[in-house]
């Protein structure tokens, strides 16, 4: 299809050779040499881009641009000037433009802007695409289950870049890398099934850091400085997610991400808890049994992280003043950012943030979330939506001008499941799908992390249950009985409790604004 140029200047007459030039490169170029004509033909015909002068006589550029973006505010516009002052690059740029030249340009100069903006996508889907192929060997000879910890958090680090960088490009390249993406979850299962038993009694850095390290590794160090510190936990983020977070908040703050490994299973009511209170699930059990519920009402389970936040900082001799809020829905959002500079009186404050793990949950069971967000590059683009529109972009943004540090974690993530794996168990089964305990169940074990021993694994024994089971790579536990019906009904959704990249290795970052720095 040709690409339709039109171009508005009072001096068009001296821009025949470049006209010419860009006909010859199978542009189709419509000049005009002022403002009202090139706002009458885009009432009347299609453009694909305009070239604009700036300091045209009756209707400069600049008014000319108001009209323009009133009828097609997606045109892409090119101001050309004579002028070099930034109050009227400012202008123009406050008016939307897509670029902007500086008189005299040649037509290689034109030639080039049309492409940048016309082709951006197709260009930049073909880098990436090349450097993609480039680096592919040299990533899957690294994609090993005898790699240590710390290289498969840089194998993840790569196949999210790329993920994100391909997301737009060709089905086939998509799925060559999902391809691979798979095969590294495979190896990666067999990795946590050989070294994270052996993690459990091992302290950092000879492992990496666990669930049960976050507070005392990464938030009280800010807090024995005498910092206020704000701590946030976002249910359910996967590492993709919080890179388009992290990508709306660079403007205002100096952001460090590192990240650890969340506990086994990657459930809410073992990881979180395990954050809060500093401790293994079965540790928990033994020295807080009365905040330990077993069961399977997520909301039960979890009620007790305040208290065991608090237990954790007295073991640690941290005597200070802490409030604690958990964000389950729009409202309560709303209340933590009317109050949010009272958190800024305390030396610690700290949030639970619960829409991503909603939203995981409510695509589960509705058919049109499914269908707006089908698979994971969707999904991702979901809850950068509600990110952009959120009373935690809000937060963030009302404390940019504070003297606060700001940690930003989640407790697992999710997983895509798409591979059904049988478990045959009795009745009093657990009835989670990427996690089960119960009394001996039987599975297949290339599928799944079996556990036999739980206390081994730190892990308590409830309702008289003697193992675990733990699905890797993108399995989920379906049973024998109505086979096809929970086959079908849960395969595609985002799970959690298991034993994958996505679930168990995650961001944790420490953020501070940069007006801190400019004082």
């Amino acid at each position: 299809m040709t690409t339709r140029i039109l171009w508005a200047d009072d001096e068009i007459d001296q821009l025949k050779p470049h006209i010419i030039f860009l006909e010859n490169k199978g542009f189709e170029v419509t000049p005009v040499t002022n403002g009202g004509d090139a706002v009458s033909l885009i009432k009347e015909r299609p453009f694909d881009i305009i070239f604009l002068d700036e300091q045209m006589p009756g209707m400069d550029g600049l008014a000319t641009l108001n009209k323009i973006k009133r009828i097609q505010a997606g045109l892409p516009v090119v101001m050309i000037t004579k002028s070099e002052e930034e109050s009227i690059m400012e202008d123009a740029i406050g008016g939307k433009i897509s670029d902007y030249l500086i008189k005299p340009v040649n037509p290689n100069q034109i030639l080039l802007t049309v492409k940048r903006i016309l082709e951006r996508n197709r260009i930049r889907n073909e880098k990436f695409a090349q450097s993609y192929l480039r680096s592919f060997n040299k990533l899957s000879d690294r994609i090993r289950e005898d790699a240590d910890w710390s290289e498969w958090i840089k194998i993840y680090r790569q196949l999210t870049r790329w993920d994100i960088d391909l997301q737009s490009g060709e089905e086939s390249l998509r799925q060559v890398l999902a391809d691979q993406y798979r095969e590294a979850n495979k190896m990666f299962g067999r990795f946590i099934e050989r070294n994270y038993q052996s993690w459990l009694r091992q302290s950092t850095p000879e492992r990496p850091a666990l669930s049960t390290d976050i507070v005392n590794e990464y938030v009280l160090p800010h807090l024995k400085n005498d910092q206020h510190t704000l701590f946030l936990v976002i249910d359910c983020m996967r590492y993709d997610q919080w890179l388009l977070f992290e990508e709306m908040l660079s403007d205002d703050y100096s952001i460090d991400t590192d990240f650890y490994y969340s506990i086994l299973p990657t459930a809410t009511p073992y990881s979180r808890n395990a954050i809060f209170s500093g401790l293994f699930p079965l540790e928990i059990e033994d020295i807080y049994p009365d905040l330990w519920h077993q069961g399977e009402d997520e909301r039960s389970l979890n009620q007790f992280e305040e208290e065991l936040l608090m237990k954790q900082l007295s073991r640690k001799g941290i005597d200070k003043t802490v409030k604690y809020e958990k964000v389950l829905n729009q409202e309560d959002g709303r209340k933590v950012m009317d109050n949010i500079h009272n958190y800024l009186q305390v030396p610690l404050s700290t949030f639970v943030y619960n829409f991503v793990d909603t939203l995981v949950h409510s695509r589960s069971d509705s058919d049109v979330l499914k269908e707006i967000a089908p698979d994971v590059p969707a999904f991702r683009g979901l809850t950068q939506t509600w990110f952009q529109h959120s009373s935690l972009l809000e937060i963030f943004r009302a404390l940019a001008d504070k003297e606060v540090t700001i940690v930003v974690t989640s407790d697992h993530g999710a997983v895509r499941a798409l591979r059904d794996t049988k478990v045959y168990g009795d009745k009093d089964t657990s009835t989670s799908l990427r996690y089960k305990y119960g009394r001996n169940l039987t599975v297949n074990e290339d599928t799944t992390l079996l556990v036999k021993d739980p206390a081994e694994f730190q892990l308590p024994s409830p309702r008289h249950s003697n193992n675990y089971i733990l699905a890797k790579e993108d399995y989920y536990f379906v049973y024998p009985t109505n086979y096809h019906r929970y086959q079908n009904r849960y395969r595609d959704t985002f799970l959690h409790g298991g034993a994958s990249m996505e679930e168990m290795i995650l961001p944790i970052a420490t953020m501070r604004p940069k007006t801190m720095f400019d004082q």
